[in-house]
């Protein structure tokens, strides 16, 4: 067995090796926009902690599963991550993508940029949509599937479950990084469904301002999803669109209670790992970000959106049935 693994640690990273010197930039390296399926979509999903790959793995596989996935890319940005346990979680990543219609491979990101999950890569992305997800958010099928039907009548705009807001200070006069009940301008990587064109816009056009924003979000190691924002907002002059999930469970959220014993995430262990679990702080280098892009871009291209898309307006009267009050449409 340890010959086997030692072979696949080998063959895995002389791949990375074949790969990572490829320009994901070279304009006449990107697939022609006839050859990319419409139909389906690419699954991105960023993975950095070794506690979180059962979970991830978990997730990978139910992606590969659905068959509006072409295909599923865990990309890997932890480089202290051993190159034994790399080879074990690409193995199993290819034992689990032969129970779905779709391939699942692992991609070790050059470097620990958060820059890095928005490369092109037009040997892998045969799409024209992504879908960009962290290893620690749990959305049910028919969620999924309506979110991709919604982006399909609104091809130029981001589509998702989870937003949030930037703000003028006016007391401080400054811009800030908030939540809004009833608004929202930022959709964030928890779940983004995006055009695979806005990877190419991110990473390798915008010239030496964009070169510099994406330098702020190495230097913050933070905000990568608000620039991408800022990005299709130029682009469109549109907000995202938040469409409502039946079930999108977020292990990560520093809200959580605990873990959950199906993938050995116990007490504070998961959510812990995550940018936003030190929320203050958070929230205040977030708000830096946008002042940041702000000063470069010379002004705020971020849009808002208002109110939810969902699935079925339903009844909304209550009823009781069996002793209890329902919606009556249950």
């Amino acid at each position: 067995m340890n010959r086997v693994l030692t072979i696949f640690v080998f063959l895995f990273f002389l791949f990375f090796s074949a790969n990572a010197t490829a320009d994901p930039c070279n304009p006449r390296a990107q697939p022609g926009k006839r050859t990319l399926r419409s139909d389906q979509v690419t699954v991105l999903i960023n993975g950095y902690s070794e506690s979180r790959i059962p979970l991830l793995q978990s997730l990978a596989a139910t992606y590969a599963g659905s068959p509006l996935v072409s295909s599923v890319l865990v990309l890997w940005g932890n480089p202290s991550t051993s190159a034994q346990t790399l080879a074990r979680l690409a193995q199993n990543l290819s034992l689990s993508s032969s129970f779905g219609a779709a391939s699942v491979s692992l991609v070790r990101q050059p470097s620990s940029s958060l820059n890095a999950r928005f490369l092109p890569r037009p040997s892998s992305i045969r799409t024209h949509v992504v879908l960009i997800c962290d290893d620690d958010v749990e959305v049910d099928q028919r969620s999924f599937e309506f979110a991709f039907r919604i982006w399909g009548s609104n091809r130029d705009r981001m589509i998702g479950f989870f937003v949030r807001s930037h703000d003028l200070d006016l007391s401080r006069k400054e811009w800030i990084y908030t939540v809004h009940p009833d608004k929202y301008s930022i959709m964030l990587t928890k779940f983004m469904i995006l055009k695979s064109d806005y990877l190419f816009k991110y990473s390798c056009e915008g010239g030496p301002r964009m070169v510099e924003m994406r330098r702020i979000v190495d230097r913050m190691r933070n905000c990568e999803d608000i620039l991408m924002n800022f990005v299709v907002a130029d682009e469109t002059n549109a907000g995202p669109i938040l469409v409502g999930a039946k079930r999108a469970r977020d292990y990560g959220d520093a809200r959580n209670d605990g873990g959950d014993e199906r993938w050995g995430l116990k007490g504070e262990g998961v959510k812990e790992v995550g940018l936003s679990s030190r929320r203050g702080e958070h929230r205040k280098r977030r708000g830096h970000c946008i002042r940041e892009f702000h000063r470069v871009m010379g002004r705020v291209a971020l849009r808002y959106g208002y109110g939810k898309v969902v699935n079925s307006v339903g009844e909304q009267g209550l009823c009781e049935k069996g002793g209890h009050l329902v919606l009556c449409d249950q």
